[in-house]
């Protein structure tokens, strides 16, 4: 299984800040919550690879 395996999954995701000064990913399914904490930092950086990802999907679609 990896990043290319397509899955009948259906999840929920929140993205948000906490009180705590952290961005949270907040993911939902099946009854299973999984709460993710990343610095803004880290934030930054994911922001920054899934924006890569993106203009990589555009390119092999176009």
């Amino acid at each position: 299984m990896g990043i290319n395996t397509e899955r009948d999954i259906e999840a929920n995701l929140q993205i948000g800040p906490t009180d705590q000064g952290m961005v949270r990913l907040f993911i939902e399914a099946d009854g299973i919550e999984i709460p993710m904490d990343f610095s803004p930092d880290e934030a930054e950086e994911i922001a920054a690879e899934i924006m890569a990802a993106i203009k990589a999907a555009q390119a092999r679609s176009s």
